[in-house]
């Protein structure tokens, strides 16, 4: 067999459309919370592969279901179902509000399917020009064009235009603002329980009971977009659930498969059925590889006890940071729940986070941001309280680089 061939850092600006600037080292191998690079040195991963890494990495768990079903079936088309994705949907439904699933491939896909419906049902209802999206600034939905444009960061629709129409921005955590735009003619509001994206900010309880009231008021859909919240990272299975407010479509990826690529729109069997054979589809969404990875994965984060450990990891993260910040006064606020983590910036370093996180590569921390101004940690659900002060340890020298 021949030798793989050889690859550097700089082979990625040789052969990869530029769309992304990643860090100066490759990442060859993971275990539990830590990886290594191509030179052998190691980090402590506090990004988690952007939330989606939920059990860190090469988890038993995760690769068992995966090694167990590649040995017997990895994809038959949508023209079949098969064993894994029955037992997935029934999880989901069992465990959440919904009663059907759809599946898919990625978060950008469940929240297309998730907007394609509510226009469906806006359409069935007979209400004349029923097409009205009402989102937030700041929000993130995905990088297609119907969800790069429900998204509310002009910086990564403005260059596609012209872009789908019908879709209102107002300020988040406004309800006097939602109010003033949400009509007879909307179809659906789509919301982050936690803009994640948009710096790690959490909704309000009241607003968020505003706009399921504004919803129930015109006949709208009211989506929660839980790709990032989904799936323990706030303690609960799902961001909804702490909120008791319950939402008529859901949106669910990153942590779904634990690494592997799955995501999922969940519904109530009111609208379900307004997506009939043909309206929508997908050739590799629920595929038996990764409904059985996902299955694994969803029935392992799913218990007390790794759902209690998120909250106490949440404090235990809280308390090393604050002490931390004690010393470099550095972040102006500390937001976030369970183990999504936004570190706001001083006015002082406005602008200054990706410096924060190149500087953690270098001391060998992984960490990401949330806008030029946070730092955001999304690091695995289960990842042992030494790693967790290990990498604060190589974050306090980071940050000693910012303050010099």
């Amino acid at each position: 067999m021949e030798q793989p061939i050889s690859v550097t850092r700089s082979n990625f600006n040789d052969w990869m459309v530029p769309v992304f600037a990643p860090a100066n080292f490759i990442p060859v191998r993971g275990e539990g919370s830590r990886i290594w690079d191509q030179e052998n040195k190691e980090y402590i991963d506090f990004a988690g592969g952007i939330a989606v890494n939920a059990l860190g990495h090469a988890h038993p768990v995760a690769v068992n279901a995966l090694t167990e079903q590649a040995k017997k079936l990895w994809h038959v088309g949508n023209g079949y179902t098969n064993e894994p994705v029955l037992r997935l949907a029934k999880q989901l439904t069992e465990n959440t509000f919904a009663d059907k699933v759809f599946f898919c491939n990625s978060g950008a896909e469940a929240n297309e399917a998730a907007l394609k419906l509510a226009r469906k049902v806006g359409l069935d209802s007979g209400v004349a020009g029923k097409s009205g999206i009402v989102a937030f600034k700041n929000a993130f939905h995905g990088r297609t064009l119907f969800t790069v444009s429900a998204g509310g960061q002009p910086k990564y629709s403005q260059d596609f235009a012209p872009l789908p129409n019908g879709i209102n921005h107002v300020a988040f955590n406004d309800l006097d603002a939602a109010k003033a735009v949400i009509n007879e003619q909307t179809c659906a509001v789509i919301v982050e329980p936690i803009q994640g994206e948009g710096g790690v900010i959490p909704a309000d309880i009241e607003f968020l009971k505003g706009l399921r009231a504004l919803c129930d008021e015109f006949g709208a859909l009211l989506i929660f977009d839980e790709v990032q919240t989904g799936v323990g990272r706030t303690g609960s299975l799902y961001a909804y659930m702490n909120t008791g407010i319950i939402p008529d479509v859901l949106t669910t990826a990153k942590a779904l498969g634990g690494g592997f690529p799955v995501g999922a729109m969940l519904t109530t069997d009111k609208f379900a059925p307004h997506f009939s054979v043909g309206t929508h589809g997908t050739t590799y969404g629920g595929n038996p590889l990764a409904s059985a990875v996902a299955g694994a994965v969803f029935e392992f984060i799913n218990t007390p006890e790794v759902l209690e450990g998120v909250k106490h990891r949440h404090q235990y993260f809280l308390d090393a940071l604050k002490t931390l910040n004690a010393e470099y006064q550095i972040f102006e606020e500390i937001r976030g729940q369970g183990l999504l983590i936004g570190c706001v910036l001083k006015a002082e370093y406005a602008g200054k986070a990706k410096d924060i996180t190149t500087w953690a590569g270098e001391e060998g921390l992984l960490a990401l941001i949330a806008g030029p101004d946070v730092v955001r940690f999304t690091p695995s659900l289960i990842i042992p309280e030494q790693d967790i002060d290990e990498g604060i340890a190589r974050l306090k020298r980071a940050l000693a680089k910012l303050a010099k």
